[in-house]
């Protein structure tokens, strides 16, 4: 009988009216014997707020209903807790929910969380000096996606979901080149013009492709793809060596493990988590090993683990 809070987005997504269908997803819980709390976020932050005074208050889970924005605030609310993440799909892209294999609608993502079993995985985290830390579960980006998140507008989003990266991808395409800085893993230097750097986590990027596809979230490593070139316009060819994970063959695209990631340099380079825009460069990233409990349904890619 797991007591449960249910932490929900109002403004998550493209979703006007959420809130019948959480109701449902409630009252099917409640009718499996769970006790549920509804608890909506008011605003930015907030969700990170409720989720730890709930570990703090002893529930047995915390589900996030929203996007990857929420899914964030909550987990870094429940580092190093007993309670366990869960999500309901309501936001734009949904990476976690995708990742976990849950149908996209709202009630039968409720029905896969009853059948789920909880383990405890790694997460990243950024350092940036004079900047509180923030964790994250599935990626940072470095470079190109981070300066789109970074000019995105929100009602765009809201209105048109994926459309709007996409919009504000090309749009920024013509005029982003490429960058050179100071990119330590473990220690190694990686040196070059770049584009775009990837820290994952997780394996799925934007919904669709699997940017780090060797990452496992239980391995106490973080996986770095980095995409070097001099301008968007040779993009394409790179992120076709990414999705057939011909890493080797392409010299423009290189691949790292690490546990300690470090960006520096002259050019103070946009950077986002979990799909939101956090800051600029310089910045520092650590894998915190076995630091969070999620729930997984029977559906979750099974790659993401180190033992299927």
């Amino acid at each position: 009988m797991p007591r449960t809070i249910l932490i929900f987005n109002p403004n998550a997504g493209q979703a006007d009216q959420p809130r019948p269908q959480i109701d449902r997803a409630v009252d099917l819980w409640r009718n499996a014997g769970w006790t549920v709390t509804l608890a909506p976020t008011e605003y930015s932050g907030h969700g990170t707020e409720l989720a730890r005074e709930a570990a703090i208050n002893g529930y047995d889970y915390a589900i996030a209903a929203g996007g990857d924005g929420t899914v964030n605030e909550v987990m870094n609310g429940l580092l190093h807790s007993n309670t366990a993440l869960g999500t309901i799909p309501i936001g734009t892209v949904n990476i976690w929910a995708r990742e976990m294999g849950l149908p996209m609608d709202i009630v039968g993502a409720a029905e896969e969380l009853l059948m789920a079993t909880v383990k405890t995985i790694d997460v990243g985290k950024s350092f940036q000096p004079g900047q509180p830390d923030r964790a994250f579960l599935l990626m940072a980006g470095i470079g190109f996606d981070a300066a789109v998140t970074e000019i995105i507008d929100g009602r765009e989003k809201k209105t048109l979901g994926v459309i709007a990266y996409i919009k504000s991808a090309i749009q920024l395409a013509w005029q982003f080149q490429g960058f050179r800085t100071l990119l330590r893993i473990d220690g190694k230097r990686v040196r070059g013009r770049i584009l775009m750097i990837i820290i994952g986590n997780s394996q799925l990027y934007g919904g669709m492709v699997k940017m780090t596809a060797h990452a496992i979230v239980d391995d106490g490593l973080l996986n770095v793809c980095v995409i070097k070139g001099h301008s968007m316009l040779t993009a394409p060819l790179r992120l076709f060596s990414v999705f057939t994970r011909n890493y080797n063959r392409d010299p423009k695209v290189a691949y790292f493990k690490g546990t300690h990631i470090e960006i520096q340099g002259k050019k103070k380079l946009p950077i986002q988590v979990d799909g939101d825009f956090l800051g600029r460069s310089p910045m520092k990233f650590e894998i915190v090993p076995r630091s969070l409990r999620v729930l997984v349904p029977p559906n979750a890619d099974r790659t993401l683990w180190s033992i299927h």
